[in-house]
């Protein structure tokens, strides 16, 4: 049964940064957005220009940019000012490395310092930063640094020693290896730079080059069905939109303390766990430490969150924790709660309201839209279950692909696939080195999300499921073809095929289906062995996480896999209901 409309949430002192649907065109709202950063003396635009040094020149430059919440129970502050030098400073390393505008710089680590200040002097060099999961496993790192052709890899002793240096002679584009961590352990390792030798000796002092809104600065890493993983390309003209979307989606204004609890490997962690709060001059919580509830709700109270911005994995988990842990704080701060990364069911947006007195806000946007497309505002009500209303700079329709173009569903309720007419700032401006793969996306003048959804009559979408067989578990996509690619590397494995499986705390799981080779048993010993395989190659997130052998695996006349038919099987099924299937 659906849930009842939540009314527009408790009111308070600070007004809601309420979007205006009428009042300019699309370009124009864009233009305004553009209007209000400070950009560069030249005209250009730099991302860290607007995220750091424009702050830090002015009023706000004593004012707490990053607040570091260490695992072991320290804590590390970073005014704007502070961030400005810091990341001046590592600016000048890649300039004195010979770093260019446009090499790539990729960052493989935690929730640390040292990733946020090398991303952000990354930007004011002109290169292009592209961040790495920290769960990956060995293969995904080296894929994803090959097709980057990354020049520079910033990282931890221990992520270099098992994922990296085992594998470096098939990486001849990567020059330099910068450690981060304890210098007595980091410095003099062959091959390496120590992160900490090099920023003490580099200038606080940097000029940001020309900047035009068109240089590449981000490359953001997402997997398809087939194939390689796909690197979105973005450019500095994208902080319009994360600048933008952090005032009226987030709700963002001066002297909040915000935390998003996002990965900085992904882009949300990226978008709105850097870009967006630093633009709009808040204070942000990064914590180093894996999910806790008694630790979150700590931080929550403690540190005075304003605005919480998490997954609905951690809202499940908090939710199967009990609400009796949320009552026993005060969270007299927080004013604002949003959730992202996959479909936010509507127990969990009503849970909010129980558990803190304010609803969880759900909103949508994909790695190739770069920012925020369609959310619930603080200034509107929310249907429990609904993604929102689009942005007012986004036209956005409902489509069903045709043989050659695509079709608009004007009915409400009707599904289709969610379209987007391009021209946005942060819309993606290629995949990296794949041109026709980039064309695919785009089709009738609309870019396609591979996302099913249904609007209803007052202009709310709904999520249906996914057009394709990426997995998302716990806000992170999976491709099927990497993980069944790894396990075809085991001696005893003849055919795999990996599938997204319900799971009421992840979203999905992701599940091998596993054919042998002649003279293999199918024993809970062989299992076991490439549950680990799987691991050690992908990482724990990555892998399967559970394995079961079947005789055949369903492919086309082609030789594709038939996921969608294996799930159907696994989940019991009518196997021709895709549409049931996609659902779930």
């Amino acid at each position: 049964m659906p849930y009842a409309t939540i009314t527009k949430p408790r009111g308070d002192d600070l007004p809601a940064n309420m979007p205006e649907y009428t009042s300019a065109s699309p370009e124009q709202w864009w233009a305004n957005a553009a209007a209000e950063l400070d950009w560069l003396p030249d005209g250009g635009l730099n991302i860290a220009h607007e995220a750091v040094d424009r702050h830090a020149l002015g009023p706000d430059a004593d004012r707490v940019a990053f607040r570091f919440l260490s695992k072991r129970g320290g804590t590390t502050e970073l005014s704007y000012a502070d961030l400005a030098a810091e990341t001046n400073r590592f600016a000048n390393v890649l300039a004195t490395l010979g770093v260019e505008r446009g090499d790539v710089v990729c960052t493989l680590a935690g929730r640390v310092p040292e990733l946020y200040i090398a991303a952000l002097g990354t930007f004011k060099n002109g290169s292009v930063y592209a961040p790495l999961f920290a769960a990956f496993g060995p293969e995904p790192v080296r894929t994803r640094l090959a097709i980057a052709r990354a020049r520079v890899l910033v990282t931890t002793r221990a992520d270099y020693a098992r994922k990296v240096e085992p594998q470096r002679a098939q990486l001849p584009d990567l020059e330099h290896v910068i450690l981060i961590g304890d210098p007595e352990e980091t410095a003099g390792i062959a091959g390496t730079l120590d992160y900490h030798s090099l920023m003490a000796e580099a200038s606080d002092a940097f000029r940001i080059a020309p900047t035009r809104p068109e240089d590449v600065a981000l490359v953001h890493f997402t997997s398809g069905t087939t194939g390689t993983p796909k690197g979105a390309v973005h450019v500095h003209e994208a902080v319009v939109a994360h600048h933008v979307t952090g005032q009226i989606v987030l709700d963002l204004h001066p002297g909040d303390v915000y935390w998003c609890t996002a990965d900085p490997g992904w882009v949300t962690g990226t978008s709105y766990g850097m870009i967006s709060p630093l633009t709009n001059a808040v204070t942000s919580i990064v914590d180093e430490a894996d999910f806790d509830p008694d630790r979150w709700y700590d931080i929550l109270q403690r540190e005075e969150v304003s605005v919480w911005y998490t997954a609905p994995t951690a809202i499940r988990l908090l939710m199967k924790a009990g609400t009796a842990l949320a009552r026993e704080r005060h969270f007299d701060a927080l004013r604002f709660l949003a959730s992202v990364g996959e479909p936010l069911n509507p127990e969990a947006v009503v849970w909010g309201v129980e558990a803190f007195g304010l609803p969880f806000h759900d909103n949508w946007w994909q790695t190739e839209t770069g920012g925020i497309m369609v959310a619930n505002y603080r200034s509107m009500d929310i249907r429990p279950g609904s993604m929102g209303r689009p942005l007012p700079g986004i036209r956005a329709a409902v489509v069903r692909r045709t043989e050659d173009a695509v079709e608009v569903v004007d009915t409400p309720g009707e599904e289709g696939e969610l379209a987007l007419v391009p021209g946005w700032p942060s819309m993606f401006r290629a995949y990296l080195g794949e041109p026709e793969r980039y064309a695919t996306a785009f089709a009738g003048g609309y870019y396609l999300s591979g996302d099913l959804v249904r609007r209803d009559a007052d202009g709310y979408y709904w999520f249906v499921g996914r057009a394709d067989d990426v997995i998302k578990t716990s806000g992170h996509l999976i491709g099927p073809f990497e993980v069944e690619s790894v396990l075809l590397e085991h001696p005893a494995v003849a055919e795999s095929a990996v599938v997204g499986m319900p799971d009421p705390m992840a979203g999905e799981v992701v599940k091998a289906f596993v054919v042998l080779k002649p003279g293999f048993a199918p024993t809970d010993a062989l299992m076991r062995e490439l549950l680990g395989h799987g691991r050690k190659r992908l990482g724990a997130v990555v892998a399967p996480k559970s394995i079961a052998f079947v005789e055949s695996v369903p492919r086309t006349r082609s030789g594709k896999i038939m996921r969608r038919l294996v799930r159907a099987r696994e989940l019991g099924l009518p196997e021709g209901d895709v549409s049931t299937v996609e659902r779930l």
